[in-house]
């Protein structure tokens, strides 16, 4: 078909992906690197904005230098330690979901491994998002705290007290994939093992999933050969032959 557009074609498991028509394998290898670089590419937008945004909503507590040199904090100060993580979390759900989306839509012929590489251009993004973080930050606490007088306040530094939460960036990218190729329609009908012809009373798969046959309705006559059902008549009315 000259001139129409034909949609992405997932491949199957241990396959290469499928070739659309017309395209050669040079061609398709080209595709597949310049998909790659639009992903990779994203994933580094998308950590970078992650980070700046990190470096703007994080509430970083101080901590309050006296007389004799000593630093004290409240415990609310305390407490506010782990909002840098919380913001990370937060940000690295709506990042993930973004890359999973991305890569359902541009990578989806690689076949299974799309989600290997969701899950590594998540990981990059991650990784940016917290460099980016904390670089944009105040800088090194210890630093700033030998530097500060009698009196100043000196912030935390902006970093991940807990790293395991870099690991929300590739858990949440993997989301998007699985739903679709869990709930996507499949055009692929699995063979039977043994080849026997359906019957006038074997329920198909899609009328087994309504719950309701037309022969389970109240009324209904037989069923012959190729699924046609006799509709009832109604008193005084002739039936048909």
């Amino acid at each position: 078909m000259n001139g129409e557009a034909v949609p992405d074609v997932p491949a199957p498991e241990g396959e290469e992906p499928v070739l659309l028509p017309g395209e050669s394998r040079t061609s398709r290898r080209h595709r597949l690197v310049s998909e790659l670089g639009v992903f990779l590419g994203t994933c580094l937008v998308v950590g970078a904005l992650a980070g700046l945004l990190w470096s703007q909503l994080a509430v970083l507590p101080g901590y309050l230098v006296d007389d004799q040199g000593r630093a004290t904090t409240s415990e609310r100060g305390l407490a506010e330690q782990f909002s840098g993580d919380a913001w990370f979390c937060l940000l690295a759900a709506v990042g993930g979901l973004l890359i999973g989306v991305l890569a359902w839509w541009r990578l989806v012929r690689v076949g299974w491994t799309v989600i290997l590489l969701a899950a590594a251009g998540a990981l990059v993004a991650g990784g940016l998002a917290w460099l980016v973080g904390w670089t944009m930050g105040p800088g090194d606490f210890e630093t700033r705290l030998a530097q500060a007088r009698p009196g100043d306040l000196v912030p935390i530094q902006l970093t991940l007290r807990a790293p395991v939460s870099l690991l929300v960036w590739p858990f949440m990218a993997s989301i998007p994939i699985l739903l679709w190729s869990s709930l996507a329609p499949d055009n692929e009908e699995p063979t039977p093992l043994f080849g026997r012809r359906r019957g006038p009373g074997r329920r198909r798969r899609h009328e087994a999933v309504a719950g309701v046959l037309p022969e389970d309705l109240p009324g209904a006559g037989p069923v012959h050969p190729g699924g046609a059902v006799d509709q009832p008549t109604s008193a005084g009315s002739p039936g048909r032959p």
